[in-house]
């Protein structure tokens, strides 16, 4: 089974867009276009209620086939990492599922082969998880109600880097914030296979303005397979290739 590039958005955000189009609706676009998009709802962390708007969180996950988590800022971090992963082994489920209706028929999936089948089907979904080249953007929500929030997604920035630097497959990583001051999101940090620098580009994360959550899906989704992506892989190629003597 050959593997292919897994594309991720992970939205960052407390929910109510309050501008543009309807951001389930460019959520299912992007998953169209073979992009998953995940959606993390951040609470205060002395919030007792869970705002309305949190239920935008789960609706745009589900629209982008993707998937969502809604939780406190002092548990980001660890959140972030689950649902990047988690929306690994999901999409790979998916192929997995599409292969075997294929194979065994359409109304056949993974939940109907007999355990120790499914099981070696798993492990196989596991590897290809650590295995495939993963390109994810984190669009992050940088509206005015945010303000509170951004030291811990600074932090859970930093975590992700981390955890993704420690995979197999090869790594894109790019990051933008929305409302930008003149588009509807704003490039922080650009594609690149190096996540060692991260921290140099927090500065550019400030709080601000109305919540664009539909328009700023539909630009994250143009984002990739832009020049500076094509770039990085082909720089990391170069000098793979320079490695091994060739």
């Amino acid at each position: 089974m050959k593997n292919g590039t897994l594309k991720q958005i992970l939205l960052l955000t407390d929910g109510c867009s309050n501008k543009g189009e309807d951001p389930s609706a460019t959520a299912a676009l992007a998953y169209q276009q073979g992009i998953t998009v995940n959606v993390i709802g951040i609470l205060e962390d002395d919030q007792t209620e869970s705002p309305d708007g949190l239920q935008e969180v789960e609706d745009i996950a589900l629209s982008g086939g993707g998937v969502s988590q809604i939780v406190y800022s002092s548990s980001l971090s660890q959140t972030v990492q689950m649902v990047t992963r988690q929306a690994m082994t999901q999409t790979l489920q998916g192929f997995v599922n599409k292969e075997l209706r294929q194979i065994l028929g359409s109304d056949k999936s993974l939940e109907d082969l007999d355990p120790e089948k499914r099981g070696e089907i798993m492990e196989v979904v596991e590897d290809m998880g650590e295995t495939s080249d993963l390109e994810v953007l984190v669009l992050v929500d940088t509206s005015a109600s945010m303000h509170s929030n951004l030291p811990t997604v600074k932090e859970a920035l930093i975590d992700l880097s981390i955890s993704l630097n420690s995979r197999i497959g090869r790594n894109r990583f790019s990051i933008y914030s929305f409302p930008g001051k003149r588009k509807d999101i704003e490039k922080v940090f650009d594609w690149s296979p190096k996540l060692d620098s991260i921290s140099t580009v927090f500065p550019k994360l400030t709080s601000g303005g109305i919540t664009p959550t539909g328009p700023a899906i539909r630009e994250a989704m143009y984002q990739f397979g832009k020049k500076s992506l094509l770039r990085s892989f082909r720089h990391e190629d170069e000098s793979g290739m320079e490695e091994a003597g060739y």
